[in-house]
């Protein structure tokens, strides 16, 4: 699941990491713009996804990812990746990754290798149904 969460409006990249990703074999699904850490958690729950993709270019990444997080571990998705990218310091994503964060990307990440990250996480990490 590629999700846009709070008030970014900016949604190319967002779409160019959801085709990206349907080119490398996985099925993707696209949450729209102005998404709650809750719609995303929600949906994403309801749809049974391997990985939560969220693209942040608005500085908000310090609230919304460990708001995402948290609402995740309270639904025990503890098999599901936290991912993202966007506009984001480096010593932030030192941050975050150390809080349970999966890898973010940076603008100008080959998209070969955020694919290439979300399949191998997925396949030493996801329970089978």
């Amino acid at each position: 699941m590629v999700a846009k969460v709070g008030l970014d409006g900016h949604d190319r990249g967002a779409k160019v990491i959801a085709a990206s990703l349907r080119d490398a074999g996985m099925e993707v699904i696209y949450t729209g713009l102005r998404q709650t850490p809750e719609m995303v958690v929600n949906a994403a729950l309801q749809e049974d996804v391997d990985a939560i993709g969220v693209s942040i270019l608005t500085g908000a990444h310090k609230t919304i990812f460990p708001k995402i997080l948290s609402l995740m571990k309270e639904k025990q998705m503890d098999d599901v990746l936290l991912t993202g990218g966007g506009i984001i310091p480096a010593e932030d994503i030192r941050e975050l990754t150390a809080s349970g964060v999966g890898k973010l990307f940076t603008p100008g990440t080959d998209t070969t290798e955020i694919a290439a990250y979300i399949k191998e996480w997925v396949e030493a990490h996801r329970r089978t149904q």
